[in-house]
């Protein structure tokens, strides 16, 4: 187990690697978790300290937009922005593909949603995230309308999976869209991802997963 001390340092050296690569005039959407408040803060001190301008950001939740707001980080929408020019976003595990476990934060819809809008995505990621095999170290998430949890949890436990309804602080946690998340572990990894991609989004109630996929080059 790294130090916490280590694992933030780590994280804030790739939060300002990452704020470099926001050039002039980009309209950019912006992840969710301790790694992308680094690199909000690095962000906000390039506008600030070199004059750094961009047309806007479009934040993946409620928190990230609230950061950037005190940041006096200019935001906009995918309503006024629908094609962005680059995206910056944690992850919870990366693969030797390059495929990712995300959704600890709780944002996977809206992260999927930006990162799929936009030319460029781009995972920031210390060494602590790299694993073999998806859902080594952290378990997927997956996000479902609370109409469907318990039909969802059972087609889930059929699959294979270990399921957890996250909670926070003792009750059950509501993402911004107002759905719920399972946290489901798979015994000895994700094997195949892509194939359980396609099977978790055919259950009627699962609104999105923590897979990504062929999303990051």
């Amino acid at each position: 187990m790294q130090d916490k001390t280590q694992q933030d340092s780590w994280k804030q050296l790739a939060g300002e690697a990452a704020a470099r690569l926001i050039e002039q005039d980009m309209v950019i959407g912006l992840g969710t978790g301790s790694t992308a408040t680094y690199l909000l803060h690095a962000l906000a001190r390039r506008i600030e300290q070199e004059g750094l301008r961009i047309v806007g950001a479009v934040p993946t939740s409620l928190a990230t937009e609230q950061l950037a707001r005190e940041l006096s980080i200019p935001l906009t929408t995918l309503d006024m922005h629908p094609e962005l020019d680059l995206a910056i976003d944690g992850a919870d595990e990366i693969d030797r593909r390059l495929c990712l476990i995300k959704g600890g934060g709780g944002a996977l819809l809206r992260e999927k949603i930006v990162a799929s809008a936009a030319q460029r995505f781009v995972v920031v990621g210390d060494v602590t995230k790299q694993v073999p095999l998806l859902g080594t170290h952290f378990p997927l998430p997956v996000e479902t309308v609370p109409f469907a949890v318990s039909p969802v949890r059972k087609r889930l436990e059929a699959l294979g999976a270990i399921v957890q309804l996250r909670q926070r602080a003792g009750q059950v946690f509501i993402t911004d869209n107002g759905n719920m998340i399972y946290d489901c572990s798979f015994p000895g990894g994700i094997q195949e991802a892509g194939e359980l991609q396609t099977r978790l989004k055919k259950i009627v109630g699962v609104v999105e997963t923590g897979l990504f996929l062929d999303m990051v080059e």
